[in-house]
């Protein structure tokens, strides 16, 4: 795929070989990354993406060696060399090279890589999914306040799982039984008009995009409800949705075998998502 890549000042086309397998980040996972999009020169809340990929990187006991304004200012310009017309994923990473004593990382070896790359933005047609036996752990067991790389493997792991029986993707609860999240974007649910997501209890990220989504719901009058939801509430939810960075909004279309239609509430939140974002983010002119 066409992409641009910064690494220790230079921009390339190819990508960088970065590590090694005496580097902590190659043998204990030491990383962390953001993901933000532009789309045809579009780029919703990229100083948020930018904010917490440092702050990301404090949690998993690194030292940022940029900024937030510096790593926006990097992913504009990345932005403008693949042009207007590009759909892009943005991910800045921070990743540590030594470590002190067998697993602690050293911070002073903290380093940066920044990637841009096509990544075409999935449509309105949603996906199936299923309720998964895998937990998403609570705050004490895992860095679950940072997006870090070693949180992935887990949700990789159930989404395996439901498409082993013929789903895309699965639903993950915390670790008292209640729903998180789709394995790779956070859930949304509607139920006579009123919007229902999960309340934010440490065991998954409170997405950007999720809560962008919320407020925009909130200031057009829609009934939003955070809260712990049962995983029985799906089986007679309305309509059921996700919200992530990837795909922005996107209808369930079949939940544990049971079809569902892309709802009127999904196509109100993907809608006010994009007007938002055209009025407010967009970097770079449209195309002629």
């Amino acid at each position: 795929m066409a992409g641009v890549y910064w690494y220790g000042g230079e921009w390339t086309s190819e990508e960088p070989k970065l590590t090694g397998p005496m580097d902590h980040a190659f043998w204990l996972g030491s990383v962390i990354f953001d993901g933000g999009r532009s789309i045809k020169g579009v780029a919703p809340d990229l100083d948020r993406h930018s904010a917490r990929c440092v702050e990301s990187a404090r949690k998993m006991l690194m030292k940022p060696t940029k900024t937030a304004e510096e790593i926006e200012a990097l992913c504009r310009e990345g932005i403008r060399r693949m042009g207007p017309d590009a759909t892009l994923y943005i991910r800045p990473m921070f990743f540590v090279r030594k470590g002190l004593g067998a697993a602690r990382p050293d911070p002073d070896s903290t380093d940066f890589v920044l990637a841009i790359y096509d990544s075409p933005l999935p449509g309105f047609a949603g996906f199936s999914a299923c309720l998964a036996p895998f937990r998403r752990p609570a705050p004490d067991m895992a860095p679950t306040d940072a997006k870090a790389s070693c949180l992935y493997p887990n949700g990789a792991r159930a989404t395996a799982w439901a498409a082993e029986r013929g789903f895309d993707n699965a639903v993950i609860c915390d670790a008292l039984g209640n729903v998180a999240e789709f394995a790779s974007a956070n859930l949304m649910f509607a139920k006579d008009g009123v919007v229902v997501t999960p309340a934010v209890n440490g065991t998954f990220l409170n997405g950007i995009t999720r809560q962008r989504v919320l407020a925009l719901l909130r200031g057009a009058g829609v009934p939003v409800e955070e809260r712990a939801v049962k995983p029985d509430e799906l089986d007679t939810a309305d309509e059921i949705f996700s919200t992530g960075n990837y795909a922005k909004v996107q209808p369930c279309t079949n939940y544990n075998g049971r079809a569902l239609q892309p709802g009127p509430l999904a196509r109100q939140a993907r809608e006010l998502y994009f007007t938002w974002a055209e009025a407010h983010w967009r970097i770079l002119p449209k195309a002629a």
